[in-house]
């Protein structure tokens, strides 16, 4: 059984413990690996090599760096079979998803920060007898800690920008799915990236994640994961008056209106409720339909939903593999109970399906949907982070508007109309920092990325994330 290592100055090499923790498969339950459980001792030989890394690697021409970034993309392009078998195999999504999405994604997030660096300019002010110019330094060494439903494709979001601008970098991927990050690994040692520039560190969130956090030399957070962790962040960075970057949990609204396309609005929504399972912060997991086609939407979203294929993640025709633990399972399997017990009538989800023997242990769980629920019930405002929608009514712009805004999320919603003044009306007025109209995950790396309200803190992406990883000086000439 393979060891994963930790990635220290350029090398691979096992935790200071000498301990590990199982990494399984979802689809088999069975463990295909094993896990470092890192400690001080391994954070601290990272935070010295990133140290003694970081005069040069920040003195590099932008150029220099961005074709360090351009290699590395193009490692991830020729290993993208093997990469997206490893994805599929630490999460339990398809492997045609990781094949067209997240893998493609992670060499495009590389490739896009190697480009943005270039044209990162400068600003200047001129006035009477003055001029004002600002340099962004980089920082220093930062932390870059990724979650577990989109490993590889969120963990390069968070290193590149970070790399580009000139910092060094501990970065931690979930200990639920670390496999790809350790592949990525030896694609930096095999493009030549200078020793102590990344540091990958393995273990739990609790440990070495809590350990990464705390240490008084990391001048940046960037963190995508739940909103309790992130706000243990912000309480453990606030006294060290460091920068900070959350992108926390969603509970997501959908609004569809009568003047929809009734046809692509439903397969749209399919797509936006069920892709990785539900497990991607932005899905839609609350429905809200105006009451004259609510009947025309049930009916054929229910019928598409029912349609999903649910099975081995190597099966191309599979459109839904399994979840990611036993753990989480049991969680989303909760909420069904729950949402149960709150009045919610289920439309699908506990229609029978097969499985190959080898998947028999696996977690896989049918989409399902629910409706009559109250919009301030338990399921319609916490997280439920898997394949679990509610359908609701409304009668009204003004209804529609005030449900969707009823909650403690604000990261991302769809508008489903082709009344374009309406579009634009209730997409000043959602409380959303992403705000998709007729489409979901049309996403352009240029734009900036995050959520209001408990959804997070900054935002990132383009030249929001550049600017978040370095330090903005002033400086005034008098002539």
């Amino acid at each position: 059984m393979e060891k994963i290592a930790n990635y220290i100055n350029g090398e691979l090499i096992a935790p200071k413990s000498s301990q590990y923790m199982d990494d399984v498969n979802p689809a088999t339950a069975e463990v295909f690996a094993q896990i470092p459980l890192s400690n001080d001792k391994d954070l601290q030989y990272a935070i010295d090599a990133a140290e003694k890394a970081f005069p040069v690697w920040s003195n590099l021409s932008v150029k220099e760096r961005a074709n360090y970034l351009n290699k590395i993309s193009k490692l991830i392009n020729e290993n993208l079979d093997e990469l997206a078998k490893a994805e599929s195999q630490d999460t339990g999504k398809p492997v045609q998803l990781a094949q067209t999405v997240d893998i493609p994604r992670a060499s495009a997030n590389m490739e896009f920060f190697a480009h943005a660096i270039t044209q990162f300019s400068s600003e200047s002010h001129a006035g009477i007898n003055s001029i004002n110019y600002t340099l962004r330094k980089p920082l220093g060494v930062v932390a870059c800690i990724s979650p577990w439903n989109l490993p590889l494709y969120l963990f390069t979001w968070k290193i590149a920008p970070a790399l580009a601008s000139g910092n060094c970098v501990i970065a931690k991927p979930s200990e639920i799915t670390p496999y790809t990050a350790y592949l990525f690994s030896k694609i930096c040692m095999e493009a030549g990236l200078p020793k102590g520039v990344l540091n990958i560190l393995h273990g739990k969130g609790p440990e070495i994640g809590n350990a990464i956090v705390s240490h008084k030399n990391i001048k940046a957070v960037s963190f995508t994961g739940g909103t309790a962790t992130g706000k243990r962040i912000a309480e453990i960075s606030a006294p060290l008056f460091r920068k900070l970057s959350l992108e926390l949990g969603g509970k997501n609204p959908a609004l569809v209106f009568t003047d929809c396309d009734l046809d692509k609005t439903v397969d749209g929504l399919v797509r936006a409720s069920f892709t990785n399972q539900g497990e991607i912060c932005l899905c839609a997991s609350r429905i809200y339909v105006e009451k004259p086609i609510y009947e025309e939407f049930k009916e054929k979203f229910v019928q598409k939903v029912r349609a999903l294929k649910v099975g081995n993640p190597a099966d191309p025709s599979v459109n839904m593999g399994a979840l990611v633990s036993a753990q989480h399972l049991n969680k989303v399997k909760s909420y069904i109970s729950l949402a149960k017990e709150e009045g919610g009538k289920l439309l699908c989800g506990e229609e029978a399906f097969e499985l190959i023997e080898e998947n028999k242990k696996g977690y896989f769980l049918r989409p399902h949907v629910l409706e009559n629920l109250p919009n301030t019930c338990r399921t319609n405002q916490e997280e439920i982070f898997g394949p679990v929608v509610s359908l609701n009514v409304f009668q009204s712009e003004e209804e529609a508007l005030s449900l969707a805004n009823e909650s403690e999320y604000g990261l991302a919603s769809t508008i489903w109309t082709n009344d374009l003044s309406k579009a634009h009306r209730i997409g000043e007025e959602i409380k959303t920092g992403i705000v998709w109209i007729n489409c979901w995950m049309n996403r352009d790396l240029r734009t900036p990325f995050g959520g209001m309200k408990n959804s997070g803190l900054g935002r990132e992406g383009g030249l929001e994330a550049l600017k978040f990883f370095t330090e903005p000086k002033n400086i005034c000439i008098e002539y």
